[in-house]
């Protein structure tokens, strides 16, 4: 992919934006279409934020002419000309990211790329708004990703052994509030070997969400969507991927017996068509499970008119 034209340094008013900014451009190479659409949220975001002064302005103009580049140079990729696609992609991308971690997690294996593999997780949750409202898991994943990588972050400064898996500790600050949420040396680019840069979300506030069930990701190969940036010093066992955990399917929904008084709307449709996008992306990924529960979903809907 051809390199892009060099953003002018951020307006103050879009410090919020930086990170989403930084994981595009480490998405560049490793998958432009996350890059895009990082992009795209961060220009939406900014126009929210302020399109009038001449620095903010002046921006978004560039950031507009790196948007329309991409778009060019991804042209005939259904994931950039079909929304129903780049929501599949980059929510399935998000997804493989936050499982990583996870495994990670519960495995007691905690290391900087992980924390930053929590972090940059959220991030791409908040990207997936620009299709629409997040589905309340999106939304619970969100939380407790930010949150975790809080928690083992501030947990490795101090010199303590972080608790694997859902931890409950007081609720008193809600990270999605904090637009500036840490990450305040996350590295332009994917570290090096030798590098000593580090993911430092130091200045999140602590907080947890003990009533979110966040569920085991052994069912998923335990490897981000793209190639995991080298370790930068902390030492780390290899992953092995974890044996698939292939939901069990209802018999009900073989029967595709009409029941005479079911009406599909185009709304219906679509979500159905949604669905075997999703699951059709899951599978990309080699995640039997979720393309199995995104089918089901899709089947329910067409036999009885219900979610």
């Amino acid at each position: 992919m051809a390199a892009l034209a060099p953003l002018p340094p951020l307006p103050p008013p879009f410090k919020s934006i930086q990170h989403h900014l930084r994981t595009a451009q480490e998405h560049d190479k490793r998958d432009p279409v996350v890059a895009y659409y990082c992009r795209l949220y961060a220009m939406q975001t900014g126009m929210k934020i302020d399109s009038k002064t001449p620095e903010c302005r002046k921006f978004l103009s560039k950031l507009m002419d790196q948007l329309e580049a991409l778009k060019k140079q991804l042209g005939d990729n259904e994931a950039i000309t079909q929304e129903i696609v780049g929501c599949a992609h980059l929510e399935n991308y998000a997804l493989k990211m936050f499982l990583y971690a996870d495994n990670e997690d519960r495995a007691g294996r905690f290391h900087k790329n992980m924390i930053k593999s929590f972090y940059t997780a959220s991030l791409l949750i908040d990207v997936i708004t620009v299709f629409g409202e997040l589905t309340e898991e999106n939304v619970k994943h969100r939380k407790y990703a930010r949150w975790k990588a809080t928690y083992i972050h501030n947990c490795l400064k101090n010199g303590e052994t972080p608790q694997a898996g859902p931890v409950g500790i007081e609720e008193d600050n809600d990270v999605e509030e904090n637009e500036d949420a840490g990450a305040t040396s996350l590295p332009t680019q994917p570290p090096e070997p030798s590098s000593s840069s580090a993911y430092d979300p130091s200045h999140m506030p602590s907080g947890s969400f003990t009533g979110i069930q966040i569920p085991p990701g052994a069912h998923a190969p335990a490897n981000t969507p793209a190639e995991v940036p080298h370790s930068t010093g902390v030492t780390s066992s290899t992953v092995q991927p974890a044996p698939q955990t292939i939901p069990a399917i209802d018999p009900a929904l073989f029967s595709t017996i009409s029941q005479g008084d079911i009406r599909l709307t185009p709304e219906d449709f679509a979500r159905a068509q949604k669905y075997c996008k999703y699951a059709g992306s899951a599978l990309q990924y080699e995640d039997v499970s979720t393309a199995v529960q995104n089918l089901q979903k899709a089947l329910r809907l067409l036999t009885t008119g219900r979610e």
